[in-house]
């Protein structure tokens, strides 16, 4: 049976040694045994467990609910791989469509023909709506949200990209002056975050507004989209929103 040492296991999986540290503080990836001199030390299963924890840090799962899953009585790691590689095959496709969608506005940029609809190919808001009804499909803010979203145009929905970019942008300013987030100019930021929340998606209110900020760091994905603008950006933003709901008095 091969083992491997943490520094070893680090550099095959590509992460670091205090990440292998921490997931075993927590109780998410214990070595099988250790040395005499205390050293851990990992075995084949704890090999594939680690993908696992990997491939659903990919797909945007908390380590909380990833040592949940795969501590359940029914989980089995070879029906895991197929779900997951359906899983990224499906977001294979988008990608696919986000990078046509790419080259169709550097064609128009180099002036070369190409139709309005095409830059916006990769953005169709039905690629989620099934992941959306799974997690708030009995709300009253999905369904107002789904609603408005099927009457939106083209031009809205470039109006509406063209906010949250400005929104992210001036946060993602805010962070890199320094000011802190529960600076007036941040919160004024976050306020009109909610603002445009409420407008163009659902009633949102600041307790709503708070419910999404934790979403944003719970969830992988929508930290990798706030910090693509800045490092950071997304415990910033939750941290502004969640600043300005307390001046609000609703926290």
């Amino acid at each position: 049976m091969t083992t491997y040492k943490v520094n070893e296991l680090a550099a095959l999986a590509k992460v670091t040694v205090r990440t292998l540290h921490h997931y075993d503080e927590i109780g998410l990836l214990v070595p099988t045994a250790r040395t005499k001199a205390g050293y851990r030390l990992y075995d084949d299963e704890d090999l594939l467990r680690l993908q696992q924890i990997l491939i659903h840090r990919e797909l945007g799962f908390p380590l909380k609910s990833i040592k949940e899953l795969l501590e359940a009585p029914n989980f089995e790691v070879r029906q895991a791989l197929v779900e997951q590689r359906a899983e990224l095959t499906k977001r294979q496709g988008a990608l696919s469509r986000l990078i046509a969608a790419v080259d169709a506005a550097l064609a128009r940029i180099d002036a070369k023909p190409v139709e309005d609809r095409e830059i916006f190919d990769g953005f169709c808001p039905e690629d989620y709506e099934e992941e959306a009804r799974d997690r708030w499909g009995q709300s009253a803010a999905f369904s107002e949200s789904a609603k408005r979203m099927k009457s939106y145009d083209d031009e809205d929905l470039r109006t509406l990209k063209d906010e949250q970019d400005d929104l992210f942008r001036r946060m993602a300013e805010s962070l890199r002056k320094g000011s802190p987030p529960e600076s007036d100019a941040a919160r004024d930021i976050a306020e009109a975050h909610r603002r445009y929340i409420d407008r163009w998606f659902y009633p949102c209110t600041p307790e709503a507004h708070a419910g999404l900020a934790q979403m944003y760091i719970d969830d992988a994905r929508f930290a990798e989209t706030f910090n693509a603008y800045e490092p950071g950006l997304a415990d910033y933003f939750a941290a502004a929103i969640r600043a300005n709901v307390a001046a609000s008095g609703d926290a």
